[in-house]
């Protein structure tokens, strides 16, 4: 059982747009939370899709994180500011999707505790890395080294400290819940 089930056991197709909705606008709003850096910004985007997977679950997680992603690009504006899709951070924003899948699936298998909550963030993180980096690589001339020197290095420990806020966050609200 997820938290949104947990809170809504209801799961109506109503419920289920509303929650994809919400899902993809909190990853829209921390889109614009930014600090300007080259080629990648860095947003509070990785800490929205991880708390977006942890309670919606896997397939729910990457439905509302597939939905940001649509709107994306559609041309809406949902990316961090200067971005644009098929940019440099093209990679990111479609890894979003798998990100939000493997932190619900943390869910999904019962992650409500600290530990194992940050387990399945951490594992979210660094799966983001994976289409980030290669696409990063591959659309800007980037040679992987350098991708990964402007891609991924500078990230690592901000994307710990999200992966540590989004763990308090879900075991706190699970903690709130079994009171």
């Amino acid at each position: 059982m997820t938290l949104s089930q947990a809170l809504l056991p209801t799961r109506s197709l109503a419920v289920q747009a509303l929650l994809a909705l919400a899902g993809s606008a909190l990853i829209a709003v921390a889109a614009k939370i930014s600090v300007p850096m080259f080629p990648v910004p860095m947003t509070l985007q990785t800490l929205a899709v991880m708390l977006v997977g942890m309670t919606l679950g896997a397939r729910a997680g990457a439905v509302a994180t597939a939905l940001y992603v649509a709107e994306a690009a559609a041309g809406l504006p949902v990316l961090a500011p200067g971005s644009v899709f098929g940019g440099p951070t093209l990679g990111f924003v479609l890894g979003f999707v798998p990100m939000a899948a493997v932190a619900g699936l943390a869910a999904d298998l019962g992650a409500r505790r600290f530990v194992p909550a940050l387990m399945g963030a951490v594992a979210a993180s660094l799966v983001l890395y994976v289409p980030g980096v290669l696409w990063l690589d591959a659309a800007t001339g980037l040679n992987m080294t350098g991708a990964i020197e402007k891609g991924m290095l500078p990230f690592l420990a901000g994307d710990m400290v999200k992966s540590v806020i989004a763990a308090m966050l879900i075991s706190g609200a699970w903690k709130a819940l079994r009171r």
